[in-house]
């Protein structure tokens, strides 16, 4: 412990610094990494020859990049999610369907993340978004897991990690927050108008079991092919349906 009373250990922090530096630019070379989180050589050489040694990085020349360890245990935690072995055959249906996005978000620790995806008739890969957080309040799926949450988590989900804004219709007072989850309590499901990202809307729909939410199905898309009225009209009772059915065999697995 720190002597400002942090319970975090600085060499497992430095560890993961050491992480997201690989990660974010892709491979990286000792020199780099230490410049970047501001260690020393030696000590960044240290945590990379440890990761090395149980798999997590590699190294290629005078580069390291992140291995493959890293993607057994990933698989291992997403594995443990019935959601998400229950939601795979509906989201290619529903993308086969429709032509367009679907993706499956869950919530933890008040982020979302995106557990699975398929990109229906779209040139896009999904893969890159799959393993992503996200916040919750700018995010259709998110915002449709917040409002089936406690009045009292979501404003600790607000404190913990607030209300960034993303765009310009980003939804950033917890007033106007609080507001649209009624709204989408009332009707069933959210929309998300261009909120996290221009020119892209999107609809999701909360996933529940044994009274708690499980995470969220959306179909996302262009704004000029899945406009708001084609959401409310066509695409509401089509995810609510898909929902449901994913729900009950949910209960009867």
């Amino acid at each position: 412990m720190d002597d400002t009373g942090s319970q975090t250990v600085k060499s497992v922090e430095t560890m993961f610094e050491i992480v997201d530096v690989l990660e974010e630019e892709g491979g990286a070379g000792v020199t780099q990494i230490a410049s970047e989180i501001g260690h020393s050589k030696s000590s960044v050489h240290k945590h990379l020859a440890t990761l090395a040694n149980r798999r997590f990085v590699v190294q290629r020349d005078d580069e390291y990049y992140l291995g493959l360890g890293f993607f057994r245990y990933g698989s291992f935690v997403r594995n443990r999610y019935d959601v998400f072995h229950k939601a795979k055959p509906v989201v290619t249906e529903l993308a086969d369907e429709t032509g367009e996005m679907v993706w499956l978000i869950t919530e933890e620790n008040g982020i979302g993340m995106y557990l699975y995806g398929d990109g229906g008739s779209l040139d896009i890969n999904v893969d890159s978004l799959v393993g992503t957080w996200t916040h919750l309040h700018l995010n259709s799926g998110g915002k449709a897991i917040l409002s089936e949450l406690p009045a009292d988590r979501v404003d600790e989900i607000i404190g913990q990690h607030g209300l960034p804004e993303q765009t310009d219709r980003t939804i950033t007072d917890k007033d106007d927050l609080f507001d649209e989850l009624e709204t989408i309590r009332e009707q069933g499901y959210a929309l998300n108008l261009a909120e996290d990202m221009e020119g892209i809307h999107a609809i999701g729909v909360p996933i529940m079991y044994n009274n708690q939410v499980q995470g969220a199905l959306s179909i996302a898309g262009a704004a000029n092919r899945l406009t708001e009225e084609r959401c409310h009209d066509e695409y509401a009772d089509r995810l609510l349906t898909s929902v449901n059915d994913l729900e009950l065999n949910l209960t009867y697995k």
